[in-house]
């Protein structure tokens, strides 16, 4: 019975693993244990960013939120706090786009909340 060899099957893992690599700098892209490396840590770092994004993009919504709310003359936890008072459940993805893509149905929702505040005071 002959030898068995496993030639092709090596050949084609070792060219997903550079094709996986490709854009990498230096032997990280060419050399395959080296690649195989470096492909370990990028597919580990992409799934560790994927769950870090979502709070990026909260982050990026509280700070557009903030800067509206404080253009209609409130901080961003007075707003807040008086949307919940006014049971308003639009949710901090959809008060972003509000903020940049419709500032008049923003002021609204500012100028009810500062009513709120001054009705309390």
């Amino acid at each position: 019975m002959p030898r068995a060899r496993s030639g092709k099957v090596t050949h084609r893992r070792h060219k997903k693993v550079l094709e996986l690599t490709k854009g990498h700098r230096a032997a990280r892209h060419k050399l395959y244990i080296i690649a195989h490396q470096s492909m370990l840590h990028a597919l580990d770092y992409s799934y560790r960013h994927r769950r870090e994004r979502k709070g990026d993009f909260r982050k990026l919504w509280i700070t557009r939120i903030n800067a509206a709310a404080r253009a209609g003359g409130l901080t961003y936890s007075q707003f807040m706090a008086g949307l919940k008072k006014l049971n308003v459940g639009i949710n901090r993805k959809m008060l972003a786009e509000m903020a940049v893509k419709d500032p008049e149905g923003f002021d609204t929702l500012v100028a009810s909340v500062t009513e709120i505040n001054s009705a309390r005071s």
